[in-house]
């Protein structure tokens, strides 16, 4: 039997609850679907009986011996068992409120939390309740998914907050080092001991994602972000238009937004880019146009987008703007009606990870209040014969999955100087069931003073999605531990042979190297590097 590989929760559920959680249990292994089981059996004084009591008691009966441990009956009582549907188990925590390099119009101030950020905001609220201490709130984050049925040996790390480059280094040091100790289960001496542990940890880190600004990028800062074990980099471009950014007083231009994709492209790491419709001095019209910049600009291109539709609230400048009559924020019918137009014309190499913020509505002094803006989207796009096809959009998520009837596709395109490969894998019906970025530099690429990258075709990425399975395990119909990996490794290290490439790189983060070693790379400077010739 193998439940989990981390300690056991520490959320308090009465012996009262597994009583009657067991029952729960028995009328759901009968065939009753797990809501209706649980109205079911209400509680003597009242409400019911939560998914962490069941899984707990589902858990402790496993462990007795009294019931046969079946994946696929948790999986039944999970609770949100979407939050774990694209392959890995998202934990995210927020670094301490810190002065803010940027002086944006739209970004709300709160003296108790981070640039941009609210108290009342879900993420937020737990980095508060934790003081923004990085060990607790980790552990309490795995504890929470553990406790509701999710697995969680693969964690992607997200360090939300202000401008992570603008944090001084020992603290960025120190805080990775306390969130892999969480993952570790232990206090390591040095962030080298800790990295060094999660390679073969019960919870590895299998993404490490940090956001900045544009104008924080440079070659000593990507060598930085690679000591720590960053993989993946959020920034706010926000607008294209070189205007607007200065209207909303943003600090920096276009170009350095394009610099900076360049920049972290060439040393392979994920590039998340948030662009802001409705910004001070846009409109629908050069919106759209703006949208458009993101796919046309070679330079740019990114691997992931955050939409984040401009908020008005009243914890900002932009507020005091729109008392004077100088700025407008679209309605609710306005911006679905933007966003069903732009959405479909997303390369398919792109996921699409949000389209709204998470303030809560009541933040909001005018325009969209909703937010379920996406699921808005997508009921209007089906209205009107239209679909998108980002990544997102096309991922495999609960289907199962037939290897012998996937299809391998290569989409080619163009950016940074580079020639870029979205290799993936999909079904007869187009769902995304795994995906790798080769990125093959040319002459126009820019030059990295790093070892490991010289002369060198870049894996930038491997993902293979579906509901997230533990490390070396398998089960039937998932699309994970069936192979996928490799072969999309393989096809890419023949593309760089062809192309002459005697040597490829890997962006592989600290609980993936196992993995990346049995394929025959070794861990150079801090990427996995293998001859090809």
């Amino acid at each position: 039997m193998d439940q989990t590989q981390v300690p056991p929760p520490r959320f308090d559920v009465t012996d009262a609850q597994l009583v009657l959680a067991a029952r729960i249990l028995e009328d759901i292994r009968d065939g009753l679907p797990a809501d209706e089981a649980i109205r079911h059996h209400p509680k003597p004084e009242g409400g019911f009986v939560g998914k962490n009591a069941l899984v707990l008691a589902y858990r402790q009966l496993a462990e007795a011996g009294e019931w046969e441990w079946d994946p696929a009956f948790l999986r039944r009582i999970r609770m949100k068992p979407s939050r774990t549907l694209s392959g890995v188990t998202t934990v995210t925590v927020l670094t301490k409120p810190y002065p803010c390099p940027g002086k944006c119009v739209f970004c709300p101030t709160d003296q108790r939390m981070p640039k941009s950020y609210l108290p009342d905001e879900p993420g937020a609220m737990r980095a508060l309740q934790n003081e923004f201490d990085p060990f607790d709130q980790t552990a309490s984050r795995i504890e929470a998914l553990y406790s509701i049925g999710h697995p969680t040996a693969k964690i992607e790390l997200l360090v939300l907050g202000g401008t992570w480059s603008s944090y001084r280094r020992d603290y960025q040091a120190w805080f990775i080092q306390r969130c892999l100790d969480a993952m570790n289960g232990f206090d390591s001496t040095n962030l080298e001991e800790a990295q060094a542990a999660n390679a073969k940890a019960a919870c590895r880190n299998v993404g490490l994602v940090i956001e900045t600004r544009p104008d924080h990028v440079d070659v000593d800062e990507i060598a930085w972000l690679r000591s720590l074990g960053v993989t993946k980099v959020q920034m706010g471009a926000q607008s294209l238009n070189d205007e607007i950014l200065a209207l909303n007083q943003r600090g920096h231009t276009v170009q350095a937004t394009r610099q900076a994709v360049c920049l972290l492209r060439a040393a392979g790491f994920k590039v998340v880019l948030h662009w802001m419709p409705n910004l001070l001095g846009a409109n629908l019209e050069s919106d759209q146009e703006d949208f458009a910049r993101l796919w046309s600009d070679l330079d740019l291109r990114p691997d992931e987008l955050k939409i984040y539709p401009n908020q008005l609230l009243e914890q900002a400048e932009l507020y005091n703007i729109w008392q004077q009559g100088g700025y407008s924020p679209y309605t609710t019918e306005e911006l679905v009606d933007l966003l069903v137009q732009i959405k479909p014309t997303i390369p398919r190499y792109c996921r699409v990870n949000r389209i709204i913020r998470d303030f809560p509505s009541t933040h909001v002094v005018e325009g969209n209040r909703r937010t379920s803006l996406r699921q808005d989207v997508h009921i209007e796009l089906e209205r009107r014969g239209l679909k998108c096809d980002c990544i997102r959009c096309r991922e495999i998520r609960g289907r199962s999955v037939d290897s012998s009837h996937l299809l391998l596709e290569d989409e080619t395109y163009a950016a940074g100087g580079a020639e870029e490969h979205f290799l993936s894998f999909v079904t007869p019906d187009d769902h995304l069931a795994g995906f790798l970025r080769l990125s093959l530099p040319g002459p126009d690429s820019p030059r990295l003073e790093m070892r490991d990258l010289e002369s060198a075709a870049l894996i930038r990425e491997v993902h293979v999605y579906g509901q997230s399975v533990g490390m070396g395990r398998s089960r039937r119909g998932a699309a994970q531990h069936i192979g996928l990996g490799r072969r999309l490794v393989d096809h890419a290290e023949e593309l760089a042979r062809e192309a002459g490439f005697g040597r490829m790189a890997i962006i592989a983060a600290l609980g993936t190297r196992r993995y990346y070693a049995r394929l025959g790379y070794v861990l150079g400077e801090t990427y996995m590097v293998k001859p090809l010739l």
